[in-house]
Formats: C-alpha cells, structure tokens, sequence
C-alpha cells in the first residue's frame, strides 16, 4: 500500500461526473471543496462540458495535463471501474469511491467491488469507500465530501464506516464545539479500512485523539498490533456497533460487514489500550473530555456541589466506575470547617449549600484542587434563586488556569438559567456536562487510558482477536 498522505494533502483534486446541474451530488462536492478553501487545482471531469464553477473541465482522467494526487469518483457504479483504470494508467494512486451500488446491495455489487479491488491492486490504488461520503482536512483545508456543512477546526480525527452517522455528528458536533483534525469515511473499505487510517491518523501532528464509528474489523491481529501503537500516542476511542444478533444481521445489509464476537471485540480493545465507547454520546463525550483537560494523574476524584441529592448521584457513579473518592487531608478538611457554613458537607462531596454564590463556589474549588489527595475534580451547579451561574463559571476558569495539571469537569445541572455559564465553561475547554454521570463516565475512561499508559512498560503477551479473519 503506498503512502495515504494524499488523500489529506493532495496538490491536485479531479472530481470525475463533476455537473453544472445543481442538484447533483457532484456538485456539492464541488462547492464544498471550493468553499473549503482549499489552494490546491481543482479539476472536474465530464466529456459534455469544458468549463464547470470556473474551472476548466476534462473529458476524461487521460486527459488531465500533468500529475494527479486524488481522484473522487461521483458517477454510477457501473461506470466506476473503468474511471479507476484510467487513474491506475495515468499512476494516480489515491482514489475516493463515493459511489454506492458495490457489495452492499448483495451478490452483483459485490462481484463489482471484486473487481475494483483487483483494479485498484493492479495499479498499486489506495480507494477510499466506496459508499462513502468522502474526506475532509481542516488544516489542508479541503472538504471533498457531500457533507451539508463543514467541520469545526481542531484536533479530533473522525473515521467513520457509516457516512450517515457521520453526517449527523459533523452537524451535531457544533453546537457543542467539538472540533476536527481530519474526517474519514471508509464505507465498504474495499482495500484500504479503519486499520490504516488509525495507522495515518497517528502520525498526524494536528490530531490529538481518535475516535472510530466501526461495524467490523476484517484483519483481527494487525488491527491490535496497529491500534495498540497508536494508542501509545494519543487515545483511540471506538464505538463498536452490530453487538447483538439483529444488529450484526443490519451491519451486514448495511456495508456488507462481517461482524465478530462482541466478547472479543471487547478483550481486545481492553489489551490494545483502546477505550471503547458503549453508546454514540458517550463516543463524542469522550473525545470532548479528552481533547480538552489532562489526563489525571491518579483515580481520586473530588466533588463540589451546592445540592446533597446530585452528589449522591455522582458518589454513587464514582464508586460504580472504580474510581476513587478523595480522602482530604486534615489542613483541607479544616480550611473547609472554618469558612463554609456549619450546615456545609467539609467531606467529600463538598456541599456548599443551595445558597451558594460566586465566592463560596470559588474557596471550596480552590480548596479542593490545592488538596494533594485530589486528582480530578467535578464541580455542579443547581439552579437557585441565588445562584450566579456567570460569575461562578469566570471563577471556575481561573481556578483551572491556577491548577492546570487537574481536570475540572462541570455538571450544569438545568436549562436556560444556567445556559450562559455553562457556555462560558465550554468556550474555555472546561469539559461541560448537564448530568454528573456523564463527567464520571468520562473521568473513567481517561483514567483506564491513564492506567494503560503506565502498564507499557510491563511485558505483555502478544493478543489475538479472533473475529473476521
């Protein structure tokens, strides 16, 4: 397989099918590039036009004067495999199928996706899809996609086998301000899969964490051994789909994959150093989590509250996941006695009662994030009528910025009253929640990322993932 760097950073990009019409798929990929502001050359191919947006049109790849990076596919199935030949003979070596019609829709598409692989290996061709919805680089930039809108900037790379959940969560990902390195959705992965965009994404210097949307693995021991690198340098977060019988049948009809025992998947990713995501939020909270605060430096977990019952709540979740409730130590437990109410909890949880403000929120974390015995604190907000949700949530920035090395997850436990300083909190990488399970989940996964990381060191016998194969 040769280099996959091209498919992010190619010099030139051919859309083959390119259209005038403006209800063609074609075309919005054409726009999206273009809008992209992407520098590289951009050339549409159709043999019934000369000029498409401005750009000057080609009948065919053969065509094209001078070299090819990347070649996007955007025409009817049966037309794909001789536009694949034509990038092999012209020595174009990446290729994005967009197209749908191959092993997904049974016995006839799968003996054309056969064949496209058999192209594709000829010719020495990295295909992305097909059956996909494209690729995209925010730091290129370019968007070669029929994505409705474009991805935030930041540090997330996305690999997705379903371009509709991709979809829904590149729009989604934006009102939470998630944002990303790269996106990558691999549809029926013909020749190249998760494996080797994991392998691409790693090395990547503008990509902090991983995160996959997978309904199979087809190469069970490389997948560890590739998987298991990667998460050495950054985490890798995985949402395996197609657990159960029925799910497994509709992950089969839906890309054509083989889905493998959910008990193995799960033993696998637990060696490789994989944190595996049980739900699609609890994937896009993850990454939230880990591209935005440090990993802890230990599973003790403190809570600030200005309501007993939530607190509860989260004890209970802190104990459910295996972390630690942090133990104060005495100077702490007497700084608390001595400044907050008598009706205060000066114990973990620190409940500074409901009718906190801005001030005693800010002692009690300041308190807490001092304590050598902490790791990790979640603070929560209930709604009073004197709660300041503003002015508390600037106290709690400052309180991160003083203590950076301990993550500060916030739980804004309401609606509109507290929607200004809870976006406060999230415009300033704090990881912001609703609910307190929802930081504990992620305070979890951070700290079996933490523990994998410091087991490395330890001599492991090599695993096996027998599914797929």
């Amino acid at each position: 397989m040769t280099d996959l760097k091209k498919f992010f950073e190619p010099k030139s990009v051919a859309v083959v099918g390119a259209s005038k019409k403006p209800d063609k798929l074609s075309t919005a990929i054409m726009r999206n590039i273009i809008n992209s502001g992407y520098q590289g050359t951009i050339i549409p191919i159709n043999p019934k036009e000369t000029e498409i947006m401005g750009y000057t049109c080609y009948p065919s790849i053969a065509a094209i004067p001078g070299d090819l990076d990347l070649a996007l596919m955007v025409v009817p199935a049966a037309k794909v495999l001789a536009s694949v030949r034509e990038c092999g003979e012209k020595g174009v070596k990446n290729v994005v199928v967009i197209s749908a019609g191959f092993k997904e829709i049974g016995e006839e598409g799968q003996e054309l996706e056969r064949q496209l692989v058999e192209i594709c290996n000829e010719f020495d061709i990295n295909v992305m899809g097909p059956n996909c919805v494209g690729v995209m680089d925010t730091n290129t930039p370019i968007n070669a996609s029929f994505t409705a809108a474009a991805p935030m900037k930041g540090d997330v790379a996305f690999i997705s086998q379903s371009g509709a959940i991709l979809l829904a969560a590149l729009d989604w990902s934006s009102t939470v301000g998630l944002g990303y390195s790269r996106v990558i959705s691999i549809g029926n992965k013909a020749n190249t899969n998760e494996i080797d965009y994991i392998e691409e994404v790693a090395n990547d210097p503008g990509t902090k964490v991983i995160m996959c949307y997978v309904e199979d693995i087809t190469d069970g021991p490389r997948f560890l051994k590739v998987a298991g690198e990667a998460a050495k340098k950054k985490p890798v977060i995985i949402y395996k789909a197609g657990v159960s019988q029925a799910g497994a049948q509709a992950a089969s009809s839906h890309t054509g994959a083989l889905a493998g025992s959910d008990l193995a998947y799960d033993t696998a990713f637990k060696q490789a150093g994989i944190i595996r995501a049980h739900s699609m939020t609890e994937l896009f909270e993850l990454a939230i989590a880990f591209t935005r605060c440090p990993i802890p430096a230990g599973d003790r977990v403190a809570i600030v509250t200005n309501s007993g019952g939530p607190g509860i709540i989260a004890t209970d979740n802190v104990e459910l996941k295996n972390l630690q409730m942090a133990r104060f130590a005495e100077s702490t437990i007497q700084d608390l006695r001595e400044n907050l109410p008598k009706e205060s909890n000066i114990h973990n949880p620190v409940d500074v009662l409901g009718d906190a403000r801005t001030d005693r929120y800010q002692y009690a974390l300041n308190k807490v994030l001092e304590d050598p015995n902490v790791d990790s604190v979640l603070l929560m907000m209930c709604p009073t009528a004197v709660t300041e949700p503003v002015d508390t949530s600037k106290a709690i920035v400052e309180a991160q910025k003083a203590h950076p090395e301990k993550p500060i997850f916030t739980a804004y436990m309401g609606g509109p009253i507290l929607a200004e300083g809870a976006g406060i909190s999230a415009a300033n990488g704090l990881p912001t929640f609703t609910f307190p399970e929802t930081c504990i989940t992620c305070l979890d996964g951070m700290n079996r990322y933490r523990k994998f990381l410091g087991s490395l060191e330890r001599k492991q016998a090599p695993a096996q993932l027998q599914v797929d194969q």
